[in-house]
């Protein structure tokens, strides 16, 4: 018989197991009858940690530290259905990168892997990952086996089952002055192309693209932003080193960029979605940090309930470890978890997903 009184006692203390979550007869995603849940990967102990998608309470990690195959440096990870998919890129190790499955069967955590490390079809460094109808690409960064920082990357397409079916590049002579494709995040847009941030310059740090591929045959269609870089802020040209992007319920495209020297800001640009009056037009920013104060920066970042803007913090700063909520309207945010600092669980929280996120455009119901 369940002890409901324990699974109320452990919601309380927000030290619920995932099984016992599970008891209350609450699907693998959502935390109470229609109510949601938020994961994120935590590169420090390679886990995916949960938390309620209205309070921010922190319900465990759903999938553990110790678990058989360890997540090593988890990247993009999203639902299908009642499946966790998450790009496993095994940071500070000679191997390659994987795709892991998580699912609840009977109320336990099983792992599979759906694409193996050390094969011919492995992501050499695995980034992001989004669905498209019956298959998934991954951002692969870096696509030489050794992990070679020189060797540019591919946008890697697979079958639902973990079947190589293409890899993509743009063609020669869409860069100038030396960039390379290296992409990192990956979205759907509202046009129904896939969308790919790139940071092209790994020697300077400086400049990205975001790029637009046909999902349906991987075709290059073109370059949607073209930014060279730099910290004067016209901001069109200050996209530096993007990763996380993802369409606003307003239509706009948001992209995490970096700072260009200590005189500059770790931020969120923000363009005109295709649907737009000029189309990847920069639009206005958010600074996550001060200059001359800690950094406070981002690698990815979600929409969730009620149009928040969801922002986990990373650097080495007294907000490492949180998570914002940011009101667009007002540009202002709440810590919706709380910094390692003071106590939150999260020391290198990157990529993230709602248990209810579409896993093609990243966009919430």
């Amino acid at each position: 018989m369940i002890n409901t009184n324990k699974i109320l006692k452990c919601i309380g203390s927000l030290a619920c197991t995932t099984m016992q979550v599970m008891a209350l007869g609450l699907g693998s995603t959502g935390f109470a009858l229609g109510q949601d849940s938020l994961y994120i990967g935590d590169g420090s102990d390679g886990s995916v940690k949960r938390f309620n998608a209205v309070t921010g309470a922190y319900l465990g990690a759903y999938v553990p530290p110790n678990t058989n195959l360890k997540l090593r440096g988890p990247m993009g990870l999203l639902f299908d259905n009642e499946n966790l998919l998450v790009s496993n890129q095994n940071v500070d190790t000679s191997v390659t990168g994987e795709i892991f499955q998580y699912s609840l069967v009977n109320g336990q955590l099983q792992q599979t892997v759906i694409v193996k490390r050390n094969t011919p079809t492995s992501p050499a460094v695995p980034r992001g990952i989004v669905l498209w109808k019956d298959a998934f690409f991954v951002a692969e960064m870096i696509s030489e086996p050794q992990k070679n920082a020189t060797t540019p990357g591919r946008l890697l397409k697979y079958t639902r089952g973990g079947q190589l079916i293409g890899a993509f590049v743009p063609p020669a002579g869409t860069f100038t002055s030396g960039a390379e494709f290296h992409p990192r995040g990956v979205v759907i847009g509202p046009d129904g192309l896939l969308y790919v941030s790139n940071y092209d310059h790994l020697d300077t740090g400086l400049g990205g693209h975001v790029l637009r591929f046909n999902p349906n045959t991987g075709q290059f269609i073109d370059v949607f932003i073209n930014s060279v870089g730099g910290g004067a802020c016209s901001c069109t040209n200050e996209l530096n080193r993007p990763e996380g992007l993802v369409f606003g319920p307003d239509g706009k495209l948001y992209i995490t960029s970096f700072r260009a020297d200590s005189s500059d800001t770790d931020k969120i640009l923000i363009f005109q979605g295709p649907n737009g009056r000029n189309p990847g037009a920069y639009v206005d920013r958010i600074d996550l940090d001060v200059v001359g104060q800690p950094r406070a920066y981002a690698q990815a970042l979600l929409f969730g309930p009620n149009g928040y803007l969801f922002v986990p913090i990373t650097a080495n700063g007294p907000d490492t470890g949180s998570v914002r909520r940011y009101d667009l309207t007002t540009k202002q945010y709440s810590n919706f978890v709380a910094p390692y600092a003071i106590g939150g669980p999260l020391q290198s929280g990157w990529y993230l997903t709602f248990g209810k996120t579409d896993p093609h455009t990243l966009t919430y119901p």
